[in-house]
């Protein structure tokens, strides 16, 4: 488990450089529990999970919400954006209502029975031995720190609307930083697919530690410049689409590279695929965590596939 001392941006001290990469439950390991549950959260972590990722909105009276979507149709039994919301309202939501583990978690075409956990939330089904009802609704960021105090976290900003327009992401980072602001804890990151809500968040929240945003993390790969400031780590999925071109972003030459400068690196696989052979790859290029759906099947395969010792970090 890695330190909790905040490192300077691409310090030699860097504690996100890992030995073994972190397991980091996506959506606290969205294909196999509740996306963005407490239950997933509980559940991931029981199973070996490092670290949690989560994705953060804002509701209609600035409560920060842990939600991947900026709508809440695909998971919850609600429907419209976040920020149409109150806090209220959306803590009333059942947000395992359309789980049914599986790689298609989500799909809403299955019979209802099929769901799992249909129900729990709003008492209509029993809860699992050893939560409650709330364990499968929305729960707010506030308290899922206040649970999980000594539990890295990384939290994605996402944006208002289907659009999310750049200053949705800012008006977001806004209000995660007053939030986060008085924060002792220094084993957070904050990303975001935005590099203006990245920067917006750093100069209201300038000591929690970052990941960069596409225009930071640009910056880094094509030209060497500074992904930005207080970035401790890049983000980033195996490969990456642009104007009809495939890149490869994940390589051990650019991990390498990262580990140079003293910046940890974290893979992404929603894009990719997830499997052991894929895992396993990643390890051998010497990434220091996996952002998986799967944490359950990925500490499996950490107990005996192992990170090779010339990695940075080893």
């Amino acid at each position: 488990m890695l330190a909790v001392a905040a490192p300077a941006a691409g310090a030699a001290t860097n504690p996100w450089l890992e030995k073994q990469p972190l397991n980091i439950a996506h959506q606290g390991g969205e294909d196999e529990f509740p996306s963005n549950t407490m239950y997933a959260f509980e559940r991931s972590l029981k199973a070996g999970a490092d670290m949690l990722e989560l994705d953060v909105g804002v509701t209609k009276d600035d409560q920060v919400v842990v939600m991947h979507d900026t709508t809440l149709d695909r998971t919850t039994n609600g429907s419209g954006t976040i920020a149409s919301h109150t806090l209220a309202q959306v803590e009333k939501l059942d947000g395992a209502y359309w789980f049914h583990a599986a790689d298609d978690a989500y799909r809403h075409d299955r019979p209802a029975k099929s769901y799992t956990f249909r129900g729990v939330a709003t008492g209509k089904k029993r809860a699992p031995k050893g939560y409650t009802a709330a364990d499968f609704r929305v729960p707010t960021l506030r308290d899922v720190l206040k649970a999980f105090p000594k539990t890295p976290i990384n939290i994605e900003i996402k944006g208002r609307t289907k659009a999310e327009a750049v200053a949705e992401y800012e008006q977001n980072a806004e209000v995660l930083a007053k939030l986060l602001k008085g924060s002792p804890r220094r084993d957070l990151i904050v990303v975001s697919f935005k590099q203006e809500a990245v920067n917006r968040f750093h100069q209201l929240a300038p000591k929690i530690p970052l990941a960069p945003g596409i225009g930071g993390t640009a910056d880094w790969l094509l030209g060497g410049k500074s992904p930005g400031e207080n970035v401790v780590a890049f983000q980033l999925p195996i490969t990456y689409e642009l104007n009809g071109t495939v890149l490869n972003i994940t390589t051990a030459a650019n991990v390498a590279h990262a580990h140079q400068d003293g910046y940890a690196w974290h893979t992404w696989l929603s894009d990719d695929g997830e499997s052991p052979a894929t895992w396993t790859k990643l390890i051998d290029w010497c990434v220091d965590g996996v952002m998986t759906a799967r944490p359950v099947a990925f500490e499996k395969l950490l107990k005996s596939h192992k990170r090779p010792a010339s990695c940075a970090g080893a």
